[in-house]
C-alpha cells in the first residue's frame, strides 16, 4: 500500500520555513546594518573599545583605592598615572636592548643566509650562485620599479602612526572617565531606558563588564606568566633581544592560540639566526613546555570563572576576526564571541518557561510505615482457657 504526502501538512511545513526564512533575512539585515554603522564610526568605536579594555585592566586598583575613601577623581587620576609610567617603562625597556643589539641581530641574519645560500648550493637543491644572484637582481628591480608605491606605502604609514597617537589619547581620556564615573554609568542607563529594557539592558550590560574583565586580567596575568618563563628560557640560552620577546611574549598572549604561537615563531627564528639550529631547538622545546604549562595548569587556576567558550569556538573566533580584520580582528574576537555568549544565554534565561512548582494536592500520600513488632494474635487465649462454652 503506496503512502502519500499529507498536502496540509506539507503547506503547513513550506510556510514555517518561509517565515523563518524571512525573519533570519531579516535579522541578517540587521546585523550587516550595525556593522556597517560601526565601520563608518570606526574612529570614534576603536578608542572607546581600547579605552575600556584598559579601564577593565586597571579597575580593581581604582576600585581599591575608592574603597578606602580616596576621591573618585583622585583615584582615576592616580591609576592612570601608574599606567603611563608603565607604559614608558615598557617601551624603554623594548627600544634599548633592540637599538644596542639590532647591528648584532643584522650580522647574524647576514651570516643566516650565508648559511641558507651554502645550503641551497649542495645537494639535493644544487642551485647554484649565479642563479640565486639573477633571483636577488630580479628582487632588486622589483624594488626599484615600485619606489612610487613605496613612498605611498610610508605616507599611508605616517598617518596610522598619527591615527593611532589620536585613538590612544582618546583611549586615555576614556578610560579617566570610566574610571571616575563607571559606577554610575548602569543607574543613570537604567532611568533613560523604558519598561523591561530599563531591567534587561542593565543586566546584561554588568555580566558583560564581569566577563569581560575577567578575560582581559585573566590574560594579563598568564601573559606576565609565560614572559617571564619564556625570557628566563631565553636568557639562559643566551638569545638576543630578550626583553623585546618577553614583551611580545606578554602583548600576544591577548590573542589566545594564535599569539602564543606568533610569538614562539619570531623567538625561534631569532634563536636560529643568531645562535644557530641547536639553540633554536631548545628555546623550541621550552617555549612548547611553558605552553603546555599554561594550558594543563595556569589557564585552569587563574580563569576559574572562564568564559563558557569551547576551544574550537575560540579558535574559529580568532580565525574569522583576523580574516575580517586583521589584527584588531584578532584581538577583539574572543572578547566579541564571550560577549555574545552572554546576551545568548540571558536570552535562553528569559525564553525558558519556569519549571511548575509541585502541587501538594496532587502528591500521593505516603504508605503507612509497617508495625516493627507484628502481633499475628492482638488478643491470645490464657494457657489451658478454653472458648466460649457453645449455647445449649
Amino acid at each position: 500500500m503506496s503512502v502519500s504526502l499529507s498536502s496540509t501538512k506539507t503547506r503547513a511545513a513550506l510556510r514555517t520555513s518561509a517565515r523563518a526564512s524571512v525573519e533570519l533575512l531579516v535579522i541578517l539585515v540587521m546585523a550587516g546594518v550595525t556593522l556597517w554603522l560601526l565601520g563608518r564610526m570606526w574612529s570614534v568605536v576603536w578608542p572607546l573599545i581600547v579605552g575600556l579594555l584598559l579601564t577593565t585592566l586597571t579597575w580593581p586598583l581604582a576600585r581599591f583605592l575608592r574603597r578606602h575613601g580616596w576621591p573618585p577623581a583622585l583615584a582615576a587620576s592616580v591609576v592612570m598615572v601608574l599606567f603611563l609610567a608603565a607604559a614608558v617603562g615598557v617601551a624603554a625597556l623594548i627600544a634599548v636592548p633592540v637599538a644596542s643589539q639590532s647591528g648584532e641581530l643584522a650580522t647574524g641574519v647576514a651570516d643566516g643566509i650565508d648559511k641558507v645560500r651554502e645550503w641551497a648550493a649542495g645537494p639535493p637543491l644544487n642551485i647554484d650562485d649565479d642563479e640565486i644572484t639573477g633571483a636577488l637582481d630580479s628582487g632588486m628591480a622589483r624594488l626599484q620599479d615600485s619606489v612610487g608605491s613605496m613612498v605611498t606605502t610610508v605616507v599611508t604609514g605616517v598617518s596610522t602612526v598619527v591615527n593611532g597617537v589620536v585613538t590612544a589619547v582618546l583611549a586615555l581620556f576614556l578610560m579617566f572617565f570610566f574610571l571616575k564615573d563607571g559606577p554610575k554609568f548602569l543607574p543613570w542607563l537604567a532611568r533613560q531606558l523604558p519598561g523591561r529594557l530599563a531591567t534587561d539592558i542593565p543586566v546584561v550590560a554588568a555580566r558583560s563588564w564581569d566577563t569581560l574583565g575577567a578575560f582581559v586580567r585573566s590574560q594579563a596575568f598568564v601573559g606576565l606568566l609565560d614572559a617571564v618563563f619564556i625570557g628566563l628560557g631565553l636568557w639562559i640560552v643566551d638569545v638576543p633581544l630578550v626583553l623585546p620577546l618577553a614583551v611580545l611574549t606578554f602583548v600576544s598572549a591577548f590573542v589566545p592560540v594564535v599569539g602564543a604561537l606568533f610569538a614562539g615563531l619570531v623567538a625561534v627564528l631569532i634563536a636560529l639566526v643568531s645562535n644557530g639550529p641547536t639553540d633554536a631547538l631548545i628555546v623550541l622545546a621550552i617555549i612548547i613546555a611553558v605552553q603546555q604549562l599554561e594550558g594543563n595548569v595556569f589557564q585552569p587556576m587563574i580563569q576559574s570563572r572562564g568564559l563558557g567558550l569551547h576551544a574550537a569556538v575560540v579558535l574559529l573566533a580568532v580565525t574569522l576576526g583576523a580574516s575580517l580584520a586583521g589584527i584588531v580582528g584578532s584581538l577583539l574576537a574572543v572578547p566579541i564571541a564571550a560577549l555574545i555568549a552572554v546576551v545568548w544565554n540571558y536570552l535562553r534565561e528569559q525564553l525558558t518557561d519556569p519549571e511548575p512548582e509541585p502541587d501538594p494536592a496532587a502528591e500521593p500520600e505516603p504508605d503507612p510505615e509497617p508495625d516493627p513488632d507484628p502481633d499475628p494474635d492482638p488478643d491470645p487465649a490464657p494457657a489451658g482457657a478454653t472458648g466460649p462454652a457453645p449455647a445449649s
